[in-house]
C-alpha cells in the first residue's frame, strides 16, 4: 500500500483544532522540522501536545508555541524556553510535566493498550497528588494512565512507501513508541525508498502503524546547546 503524499502540508491536512499530537523529539534532535512548520503555517489552535519538550524560543515546537497554537503540553523537560516559562507564570498554557521514565511509559502503555499501570517513581511528592496509589511487596507504588493522541508526528531517517521506518542512533528516542499511540501517525523521513529497500531486521517502525509518509527537506539539525572544550 502506497502511503506517500506530496508534502508536509498534505500530511497534515486533517489536523483540527483542539487535536491532540504527539511530536517525537529529544531536544532538538529526532524532530520532525517540516510537519511542525506545516503546522505554523496552518494556523490550527488550542493543541494539546504531547512532546518530552517544547522545543526553544523560535526552534522547534518552540515554534507553534511562539504563534499561540498551544493550549496545553504534556512533557518532561522545560529548561531551554524562556517563552514557555512566561507562558506559564501568565496561567495562558497548561503544563503537565512528568518524570522522564514515566513519560516515556506511558506512550508506550498507551500503543500497547494499556489503560494504567503502577509505578514508584513520584510517590511522596506532587507528582502522585490526587492519584491513586496501591502497595506491593511492602513498597507503595502511584497508579499513571497510558496516554494517546489524535496525531504522531515522527521523523525517521529512511523510510519506504509502505511506511515502514529507521531511524538513526539517538534521533530515535521517542518517535517509535510515539508512531503506535495514535490514532494517524505522519511519518517525514530522509530518505524515502522503494518498499523492499530496507533491510528487515533494522526497520524500528512497522508500517502497520504509519499512515502518511513523505520526505522532508531542508533539515537544519540545530545543536541546543553547544559545550566545548578550551583550547
Amino acid at each position: 500500500m502506497n502511503k506517500v503524499v506530496a508534502n508536509a502540508d498534505e500530511a497534515i491536512r486533517d489536523v483540527f483544532d483542539g487535536a491532540t499530537i504527539m511530536i517525537g523529539g529529544f531536544g532538538l534532535c529526532g524532530m520532525p522540522e517540516n510537519l511542525i512548520r506545516a503546522l505554523v503555517r496552518k494556523g490550527t489552535k488550542n493543541l494539546h501536545t504531547i512532546s518530552n519538550n517544547v522545543g526553544v524560543d523560535g526552534v522547534g515546537n518552540g515554534l507553534l508555541l511562539a504563534a499561540g497554537q498551544i493550549v496545553h503540553h504534556i512533557g518532561s523537560y522545560v529548561g531551554e524556553n524562556r517563552l514557555l516559562e512566561e507562558m506559564v507564570l501568565k496561567g495562558t498554557i497548561r503544563l503537565d510535566l512528568v518524570p522522564q521514565g514515566t513519560f516515556s511509559e506511558r506512550i508506550r502503555a498507551g500503543g500497547a493498550g494499556i489503560p494504567a499501570f503502577y509505578t514508584p517513581t513520584g510517590v511522596g511528592t506532587i507528582v502522585a497528588e490526587g492519584k491513586e496509589t496501591r502497595e506491593f511487596d511492602g513498597r507503595t507504588y502511584v497508579m499513571e494512565r497510558g496516554l494517546k493522541a489524535d496525531f504522531a508526528f515522527v521523523k525517521a531517517w529512511k523510510g519506504d512507501r509502505e511506511g515502514n521506518l529507521t531511524y538513526r542512533k539517538t534521533a530515535r528516542n521517542f518517535n517509535p513508541m510515539m508512531a503506535t499511540a495514535a490514532k494517524i501517525a505522519i511519518a517525514e523521513v530522509e530518505h524515502l525508498v522503494d518498499a523492499g529497500e530496507l533491510d528487515g531486521d533494522q526497520i524500528h517502525t512497522p508500517s502497520i502503524y504509519v499512515k502518511r509518509i513523505f520526505q522532508g527537506e531542508l533539515y537544519e539539525r540545530r545543536i541546543e546547546r553547544k559545550t566545548v572544550r578550551k583550547a
